[in-house]
């Protein structure tokens, strides 16, 4: 949190992106006691522990809520379902669907959530950060347009074109149950918030600006209405050469950095805000002599200013939890550059 203020610490903070998830055995374990992938993130005895499992086993600095930015669709109404070996899958986007939506019901349905956020910030050290999170309304609307998703969200790309009217209706619906889910995470006991938008760079400008930048800004401008202080990190993907306007417009207090973004670019961004990243999952996965390349590549980038040590995107399923233990080993160990 004193990096998200602004603080330069050594050595940085460090926490991983999906850092509960299928790379550990015990997850996988745990994972076997539900068929039902949305019933997992609402059981709030098993949404505590795989939250804690990497806490438990790597002493990262902050504990990420387990859960999934498709729960906010789910508890407004919307038909949302995941298949094994496609992920999720929602019904195809239209007006009658988005009319339905429920924001009572959503409020009730996230109640195991929630609940979840309290038993966490109990359980955790003092120290350890808390992070909640929602989906960017783009990246959750993405999905609805074919049903799942499609290379580059052509799909979701084509139907926005096509019927914008119908987008922005779903997208504000979507902004203001993601403004109540994140106030009520943060008045459950999380220190900040994380909003992901994993599909803002299949965007171009003009759609860059109405279905991510706004739509974000709305959200920051919402959660900072009810909680002025509220610290809130932007995650906008692919979309290194329009991240200091995403900055400026959007008012999030850290930004994060994919893998793709220029060295130099980076530098700049961590100039107006804390930045958070960027070393790229691939790395993880191959270990060696790759894994120490890039761990030292971004700790000697960005480790002048305020930096919270992460990856550039999610950690992925076949990652090998020695290489993370490894990672953090690394980030620990590097001499301060500036003494």
């Amino acid at each position: 949190m004193r990096v998200l203020a602004g603080e330069r610490l050594w050595p940085p903070p460090v926490w991983m992106m999906r850092q509960a998830g299928r790379y550990l055995p015990e997850y996988r374990q745990t994972r076997l006691s539900k068929v039902n992938f949305l019933e997992f993130c609402y059981d709030t005895d098993l949404a505590v522990e795989v939250t804690l499992q990497p806490i438990r086993r790597f002493g990262f600095d902050a504990a990420i809520l387990f859960s999934d930015i498709f729960v906010v669709p789910d508890a407004l109404g919307y038909p949302v379902r995941f298949e094994e070996g496609r992920g999720p899958v929602l019904e195809p986007l239209k007006a009658s669907l988005v009319d339905a939506l429920d924001d009572d019901r959503a409020e009730r349905h996230l109640d195991p959530v929630i609940e979840t956020v309290r038993r966490l910030r109990a359980e955790l050290p003092h120290e350890t950060t808390l992070l909640g999170f929602c989906g960017a309304p783009w990246t959750v609307a993405c999905y609805s347009v074919a049903g799942h998703t499609t290379q580059d969200q052509t799909a979701a790309r084509v139907g926005a074109y096509r019927d914008p009217a119908l987008m922005q209706s779903f997208i504000d619906r979507l902004v203001t149950a993601s403004i109540r889910y994140l106030v009520r995470q943060l008045r459950a006991g999380a220190d900040a918030v994380q909003i992901f938008d994993t599909w803002a760079g299949v965007l171009d400008d003009a759609g860059f600006e109405r279905w991510s930048i706004a739509p974000t800004k709305a959200i920051v401008d919402g959660v900072r209405a009810e909680i002025p202080d509220a610290c809130i990190i932007g995650f906008p993907k692919a979309s290194a050469a329009r991240i200091k306007d995403y900055v400026a417009r959007t008012g999030v207090s850290a930004v994060g950095l994919d893998w793709t973004v220029p060295a130099s670019l980076a530098r700049e961004i961590q100039d107006i805000v804390p930045v958070q990243g960027n070393l790229d999952p691939m790395r993880l996965v191959a270990g060696g002599d790759a894994l120490e390349e890039g761990v030292a590549n971004v700790l000697a980038t960005l480790g002048d200013g305020p930096l919270v040590f992460n990856l550039g995107h999610g950690v992925t399923p076949d990652a090998d939890p020695e290489n993370v233990a490894r990672m953090i080993e690394m980030v620990h160990a590097t001499p301060d550059p500036k003494g």
